[in-house]
């Protein structure tokens, strides 16, 4: 295995990477408060706890407000508090939110499509999240990889949690070696200085996850990325039916077991 020399305080350095983990799923913005995610179409919808709602909630007002998606996708919701009008351009990137009473409300969009999903601020599951069970950490599984950009772009589908298939481009994969083979992964998300691997091992099978677990990568320059998999996370889909995951490409689910990072719930 390719494997770099951890840093002394790699231990230290990892438990606070750890409580950030649990910290930020716990948030007002994490994943365990969400209660509701609704596909919008064009036109106008009443949203609160009420059954007269066309979308109606688990908790919050009973009459919330209306929300409005105009041919453009645009959207506004007007409070039925009687306040002003909350006009959001969609951004798939940057999910525009905005507080309503003690809900978090939030337009994703995938595909073009825009959806509305509700957090609970006052929420009482983040405070019932346990530590996440996790393999002991093992400094031999945090790698230095190869960063190998491609010759071109390369279009890849992925296929989701829901079924939904999503169009994204690669434009780089992390080359290293276990037990003599070599491996590649495809960054099929992230960002530049953090590219999202998502990837499924043997350990799914029994121990991990079953659909993925995300790793991303750091420390990245032109030719090296480190590939921790002591921080292989969980996806949002583990926490909440009110995610949508991407599952991994064939050439991200490896023939062996990595026995490092968080195990299932």
């Amino acid at each position: 295995m390719t494997e770099t020399n951890a840093p002394a305080n790699y231990p230290a350095a990892f438990e606070a990477w750890r409580k950030n983990r649990l910290d930020k799923l716990k948030a007002a913005d994490g994943w365990l408060n969400i209660i509701a995610r609704f596909w919008l179409e064009t036109g106008t919808v009443s949203v609160g706890s009420a059954q007269d709602n066309d979308l109606v909630l688990s908790a919050g007002p009973a009459h919330l407000g209306t929300l409005t998606q105009a041919e453009d996708k645009t959207v506004t919701f007007l409070p039925a508090d009687g306040s002003k009008p909350i006009h959001v351009t969609p951004d798939e990137e940057h999910p525009p939110q905005f507080m309503v009473g003690p809900l978090l409300l939030e337009i994703t969009s995938l595909n073009g499509d825009n959806a509305l999903r509700i957090r609970d601020t006052e929420s009482n599951e983040p405070a019932q999240l346990k530590p996440i069970a996790s393999f002991p950490l093992k400094p031999e599984w945090r790698i230095v990889a190869d960063w190998v950009r491609l010759d071109a772009p390369q279009g890849k589908t992925i296929n989701t949690t829901k079924d939904i298939e999503t169009d994204v481009e690669v434009t780089h994969k992390a080359v290293f070696s276990h037990d003599g083979r070599t491996y590649a992964l495809l960054a099929t998300h992230g960002t530049a200085t953090s590219p999202q691997f998502v990837i499924r091992d043997e350990t799914s099978k029994d121990m991990t996850y079953p659909a993925s677990r995300f790793v991303y990568g750091e420390d990245v320059t032109d030719k090296t990325i480190v590939l921790d998999f002591n921080k292989a996370i969980n996806p949002p889909c583990a926490f909440t039916e009110h995610a949508v995951c991407p599952l991994p490409p064939p050439e991200n689910i490896l023939p062996f077991r990595i026995e490092a990072g968080e195990k299932r719930l």
